[in-house]
């Protein structure tokens, strides 16, 4: 594998880690001279997989890697193999430089990132966790966010959203569609999916949402930051929130369970009615709410007897935040401050998943950071048309990066 063909050059033995047919993992290790404790190991973690392209919409190859403009451009430029290549600098840095660590740094590379499916975070710590068992990590997650050409804040993942997928099923009588029906089932899915589409959740705060906005309000302009510092106020926080929730769809996600309708299935045929139609919904939780609550508030909302919702298998489930008064979390912190030019290290909540869950499940303190310096239009482009990443904040985040790894792991 390429992965593991670089870490040996380097003298560095890799495990790659078969998964499923033409699906692998990759990991490798740096010993520190001390007895190996997992409890204290060093987890560098990115995933190789990325999402698929409609490569009609893109003005580059999607996977040629084309550097243009002082740009990279490709699939997985900032999602996740811009990660997975600064890991690896990093990793390799640390073996070069011969460094004296104080604890084991182990370079993970996994495939099927965000499913449950066999290649999946979860069936590898279920297959071949003594392999990487850590007590830190850190992985993508957050961001380096800027505003104004100056990074504003950086944003350090220590809980994410959990992900579940609910189906809305309508039934109905088939027939000929040159006589239409009262109970068409494509008739009655749209008017159910426009409801819901409509739909917003109840306002709740998370420990770590509160922390954010609370450091967020002081660098925000005196209408956003006015109005984020009465969020929680008897008079105003209704309003407040209302006004937040609509300055920003990252914003609203956070505070929020979220409810995003996605595939629409119906009809075999165009002159027939069909007997069912289906839509899918994406629901991201906050940390701790039941999707009952959800369900239940839907099927009020809906009320139509010929409309059921389904929650669908391999829901997501909710981890423990990482604790923000780790020594890891605290030499992050002050590390990406330090080399962001002062800029405010916040605790984030993301609305997206990663692997952290699973290993939160674990009892890893894992912690997410991108640490690429990216506009609004180039976090944009992930997951979309032309996803690139700018070359001079590739360079700067494998610099800060390898400053964070250090701090932790290097004896003094």
């Amino acid at each position: 594998m390429y992965i593991a063909g670089i870490l040996a050059r380097d003298g560095i033995k890799a495990d790659v880690l078969d998964m499923t047919p033409g699906r692998s993992a990759v990991v490798a290790r740096l010993q520190s001279s001390a007895v190996a404790q997992p409890s204290k190991a060093l987890l560098l973690v990115a995933h190789i997989d990325t999402v698929p392209v409609e490569k009609a919409r893109w003005t580059v190859d999607p996977f040629g890697a084309l550097i243009k403009d002082g740009y990279l451009y490709g699939r997985g430029a900032i999602d996740d193999k811009g990660m997975l290549a600064a890991n690896l600098a990093v990793f390799l840095e640390l073996k070069r430089s011969r460094a004296r660590l104080n604890r084991d740094v182990i370079f993970l590379a996994t495939d099927d990132e965000e499913t449950s499916g066999d290649a999946s975070i979860r069936m590898l710590i279920a297959k071949h966790w003594e392999k990487f068992a850590a007590g830190f990590a850190i992985n993508e997650g957050g961001n380096v966010f800027l505003k104004n050409g100056k990074v504003q804040y950086v944003g350090v993942q220590a809980s994410e959203k959990v992900a579940t997928n609910v189906a809305v099923i309508a039934r109905g009588t088939s027939g000929h569609a040159s006589q239409p029906t009262k109970d068409n089932p494509v008739v009655h899915l749209a008017a159910a999916v426009a409801k819901i589409g409509n739909y917003s959740a109840p306002v709740h705060f998370t420990a770590i949402v509160r922390r954010y906005f609370e450091g967020l309000a002081p660098l925000e302009d005196d209408e956003v930051g006015k109005w984020m510092r009465s969020m929680d106020t008897p008079d105003r926080g209704e309003h407040a929130q209302r006004v937040i929730s609509d300055a920003s769809p990252l914003w609203n996600s956070m505070l929020r369970d979220t409810i995003a309708p996605t595939v629409l299935t119906a009809g075999v045929a165009n002159n027939v009615i069909p007997t069912e139609a289906r839509a899918n919904l994406n629901v991201r939780l906050l940390p701790g709410d039941p999707i009952d609550g959800v369900i239940n508030e839907l099927n009020k909302l809906v009320n139509d007897p010929q409309v059921r919702l389904e929650v669908q298998p391999n829901a997501g489930l909710a981890a423990p935040p990482s604790s923000l008064e780790s020594d890891f979390y605290n030499v992050i912190t002050k590390v990406a401050s330090r080399e962001f030019g002062g800029a405010p290290a916040l605790p984030f909540q993301s609305t997206w998943l990663t692997d952290s869950a699973q290993l939160r499940l674990h009892n890893v303190q894992a912690y997410g950071l991108v640490p690429f310096p990216l506009t609004d239009d180039d976090l944009k482009r992930m997951h979309g048309n032309d996803e690139r990443i700018p070359l001079a904040a590739f360079d700067k985040g494998v610099d800060v990066l390898l400053k964070i790894v250090t701090e932790f792991t290097v004896a003094r």
